[in-house]
């Protein structure tokens, strides 16, 4: 048995600076199946950096307080999630969430996937522009030593790092 208060978990933000507080609980609590990362997230600010996927995992929000704005899928469908309510992503699925710049309230959630209490990050793509392909492309992602996110477009190998 293992026990954890939130805010006893440390603060480890995304090298890309677009939130101010995620706190990596299921590594706090050293599990192995299900990854889950609380997040307080202001206006402005975003769970993830861009439209992506985990191909080996699906991903679940839940939403303490306030409202995210989801884009779903290729087509940047956008959905509102309130407070009380869930977004479920298959595997696969392309996603991202935010909270709008014009909502006068951050939002406080939780970001649950399963399997595995890590990403494995052979097993996601994001969309992003590619300046050699000239149009937006589906990308590798990989975490480099020094903590920062180098993306390959699947389509002609170019790659930056932010």
């Amino acid at each position: 048995m293992d026990h954890v208060a939130i805010e006893d978990v440390e603060v480890e933000n995304s090298p890309l600076d677009i939130h101010d507080v995620r706190r990596p609980v299921s590594r706090a609590l050293g599990t192995d199946h299900v990854a889950m990362n609380y997040f307080e997230l202001a206006p402005g600010d975003a769970f993830a950096g861009a439209l992506h996927t985990h191909h080996d995992q699906e991903e679940v929000f839940y939403i303490l307080s306030g409202v995210a704005t989801f884009e779903v899928g290729r087509e940047r469908e956008h959905v509102d999630v309130a407070a009380g309510e869930l977004i479920r992503f298959e595997p696969g699925e392309f996603q991202s969430g935010f909270v709008r710049e014009e909502c006068e309230d951050g939002v406080v959630a939780w970001a649950i996937g399963a399997p595995g209490a890590r990403h494995d990050w052979s097993a996601i793509e994001t969309i992003a522009d590619c300046e050699r392909c000239e149009e937006e492309r589906t990308h590798g992602m990989e975490l480099t030593d020094e903590g920062r996110f180098r993306f390959t477009c699947t389509s002609c190998a170019n790659a930056f790092t932010l």
